[in-house]
């Protein structure tokens, strides 16, 4: 509390000066990360296994979360800080900008603003360019990707599956959503770009730069189903810079190591099927329960439906089953 007893309520000086945390630093050292694959994890020993792995990141994520999901707790990243050389990542809420000023207090190298996480505020991301830190932000399209950009997000992920399945046909639909608006975008006249960044609902200065630049003006990653070398070898020839792999490649794998090892020389070869074959042979038994199953489709289908009956809309069911966010009819 301030003198006098006033509360400080939040402004520009809260956090950080916007003005001392220049985009183009943040972007930087979202940059390192390209062409490598970032491994959620929730325990030291996965931690320890993603590293020697050759992970280029780790997102630290609750070992058994129950009820609302949140930022991981602080004490945990701490510990595999003091075990692992390699950066750390943690994911705060939608537009919890409180959550994204501890976890950068904490000392993470990059904050995931996750919609995997429970919604906080249904309309507003948080205002990004008021932290150090560089944020990584999900999208489906071009134009989300892009507002997320002006937001002052460093890194795009492009996000399919979040129930943890291994179903990647999410994550390749919306991959190939992004790419082919960025095709449409390169072929257009410079006077029909101000109706497709209105279209799109996409500032326009960042509409151009990315037909300028023929890609997204930063670092943009695939996360979601991605669980073998060849869907991570998938995702980099569609136009990737790097993947995200989720903490299901470590669940009931006798060699989690094998997995991940495999996964990461699938990125950096991506366009050689002599190492695709090789880091492919023998995961068809550890990949056998990473399947849609008749439980998950089911509990998807009811949530869907009680959603219409109420008039709500589908509901989006996040990796541990919160209902979370309502989507248009």
């Amino acid at each position: 509390m301030a003198e006098g007893g006033a509360v400080t309520l939040y402004n520009n000086t809260a956090i950080t000066d916007p003005k001392q945390n220049p985009v183009s630093i943040k972007v930087g050292l979202a940059q390192m990360l390209r062409g490598g694959a970032i491994l959620e994890v929730s325990t030291l020993n996965q931690a320890k296994i993603a590293e020697e792995a050759g992970a280029c990141c780790l997102v630290i994520t609750e070992p058994n979360p129950r009820g609302i999901s949140r930022m991981p707790d602080p004490a945990l990243i701490k510990q595999i800080k003091r075990v692992v050389s390699i950066p750390i990542m943690a994911r705060s809420r939608v537009g919890h900008f409180v959550e994204a000023q501890i976890l950068e207090r904490v000392g993470v190298d990059y904050i995931d603003e996750s919609e995997a996480l429970a919604l906080v505020d249904e309309e507003n991301f948080i205002n990004k360019h008021n932290f150090r830190c560089p944020f990584v932000c999900g999208c489906k399209n071009l134009g989300e990707a892009l507002r997320r950009v002006r937001e002052g997000a460093a890194m795009i992920r492009t996000q399919g599956d979040l129930l943890g399945t291994g179903n990647i046909a999410e994550t390749v639909k919306n991959v190939r959503s992004v790419m082919g608006e960025i095709r449409i975008l390169n072929n257009m006249d410079e006077d029909e770009v101000f109706a497709f960044s209105k279209k799109i609902a996409a500032p326009y200065d960042l509409v151009a730069q990315t037909k300028q630049m023929g890609r997204l003006p930063v670092v943009h990653f695939a996360a979601g189903g991605i669980v073998t070398p060849a869907d991570a070898a998938l995702m980099m020839q569609l136009g990737c810079d790097g993947v995200f792999v989720g903490s299901e490649v470590f669940d009931n794998c006798s060699d989690p190591y094998k997995r991940v090892r495999g996964i990461v020389e699938a990125v950096r070869h991506y366009n050689d099927p002599h190492v695709l074959v090789e880091n492919s042979c023998g995961l068809e038994e550890e990949m056998a329960g990473l399947n849609v199953s008749d439980n998950i489709l089911t509990r998807v289908y009811v949530e869907g439906q009680s959603a219409r009956h109420h008039g709500v809309g589908a509901l989006k069911v996040s990796s541990n089953g919160d209902r979370h966010k309502k989507l248009a009819n």
